[in-house]
C-alpha cells in the first residue's frame, strides 16, 4: 500500500486545490500537540458521496463543540468535496475532511490560532478483508472504557477521542482478533473501535446500545431505518456484557465498516444469519440507489 504522504493528485487545503505532496502541517501545530482537531469519514459510491450533507453538518457540530469556528460555510465544504472527488476521479472510495488549530500559539490556550481545513479523497475498498465480511470478524473485549459524557465532547468526531480506540485495536490484533468491543464508563456495551454494534436475539429482534457516551453513527441511524422498514423491532437500550450469551447474531455498522457481521466476541459465538445478510444487501442497495438518483 502506498503511504498516504507519498500519493499523488490534489488535496483541498484552505480553499485551494494543492498538489498532494505540497500540503504541509507544521510540527508545532496545536492540533497535533493538544488534539484540537475534528474530522469526518465519508464513502464514495459510483462517484458520489453518500449522505455528504449529514457528514458536513456533523463536522460543523463537532467543531462548534470544540470551540472551533470553521472559516467556510457548509455549502462551500460540500462543493469542495464534490469538486475534489471529480478532480481525483474517485469512483468508489473514501473522503476525509479534517479541521485543526494551527501553530500561532503553543500552549493550552489557543484563542489566536488559525483554523485550517483540508479535504482528501482516495480509492478505497472494504475496511475489513472481504472474506471476513462473509465469515464474520472476531472481537476481543477492550480493557479501555469510553469516558463518561461529562468528561469529554463525546458526541463529536474529535481526534483525541480515538486514542484509546487505537490502543484497543492494536491489542486486539496482537491477540489474533480483528477489532475490539469497547464498554462504556458504567461497563455497558458501547461500540467497536470505529463502528457501532447491533445484536440479534432468537426472536429476530435487534438490540443496540443507546449512544449516550459515544457517537450515534450516520450508518447506525440508516440501518435502524432499514430494519424498521422491514418490520424488524429495534431496541435501543443499555446492554450488559453478560447478555452476549443471549444473542445469536451480531454486526457492526459504520461509514468504513458498512454492515459487517461478527462471528466472535471473546468466548461468545454468533451466526452470520439471513437477517444480517439481508440488512447488508439492503444497505448496499440503498447507497447505490442514492448515487443513481
Amino acid at each position: 500500500m502506498i503511504p498516504y504522504d507519498k500519493r499523488s493528485g490534489k488535496i483541498w487545503y484552505n480553499g485551494e486545490l494543492v498538489d498532494w505532496s505540497d500540503v504541509k502541517v507544521h510540527v508545532l501545530s496545536h492540533g497535533l500537540h493538544y488534539a484540537s482537531c475534528v474530522f469526518e469519514g465519508e464513502r464514495v459510491y459510483d462517484g458520489s458521496i453518500f449522505k455528504l450533507e449529514e457528514h458536513t453538518s456533523r463536522l460543523f457540530y463537532s467543531a462548534k463543540r470544540m470551540g472551533i469556528e470553521i472559516p467556510y460555510s457548509e455549502d462551500e465544504i460540500n462543493k469542495a468535496s464534490n469538486k475534489l472527488i471529480s478532480t481525483q476521479k474517485v469512483e468508489n472510495g473514501y473522503v476525509r475532511p479534517v479541521v485543526w488549530r494551527g501553530s500561532e500559539m503553543m500552549a493550552i490556550s489557543a484563542q489566536q490560532t488559525k483554523i485550517h481545513v483540508a479535504i482528501a479523497t482516495w480509492e478505497w475498498g472494504s475496511y475489513f478483508d472481504p472474506k471476513l465480511k462473509v465469515e464474520g470478524i472476531k472481537l476481543n473485549i477492550s480493557n479501555w472504557r469510553r469516558p463518561a459524557p461529562n468528561t469529554i465532547p463525546w458526541d463529536t468526531k474529535a481526534s483525541g477521542l480515538y486514542m484509546i480506540c487505537t490502543l484497543s485495536k492494536h491489542e486486539a490484533e496482537k491477540q489474533g482478533y480483528t477489532d475490539s468491543l469497547m464498554l462504556d464508563h458504567e461497563d455497558n456495551i458501547a461500540e467497536a473501535t470505529g463502528a457501532n454494534i447491533f445484536f440479534k436475539d432468537k426472536n429476530g429482534e435487534l438490540h443496540t446500545p443507546i449512544p449516550d457516551s459515544f457517537l450515534d453513527g450516520i450508518t447506525r441511524r440508516t440501518v435502524i431505518q432499514i430494519a424498521k422498514s422491514k418490520n424488524i423491532k429495534v431496541h435501543e437500550r443499555k446492554i450488559k456484557p453478560e447478555e452476549l450469551k443471549d444473542f445469536d447474531g451480531c454486526f457492526l455498522t459504520g461509514t468504513a465498516a458498512e454492515v459487517t457481521p461478527v462471528s466472535t466476541i471473546a468466548e461468545y459465538q454468533f451466526k452470520v444469519c439471513d437477517l444480517i445478510i439481508d440488512l447488508n444487501e439492503s444497505y448496499l442497495a440503498l447507497v447505490k440507489k442514492k448515487k443513481a438518483a
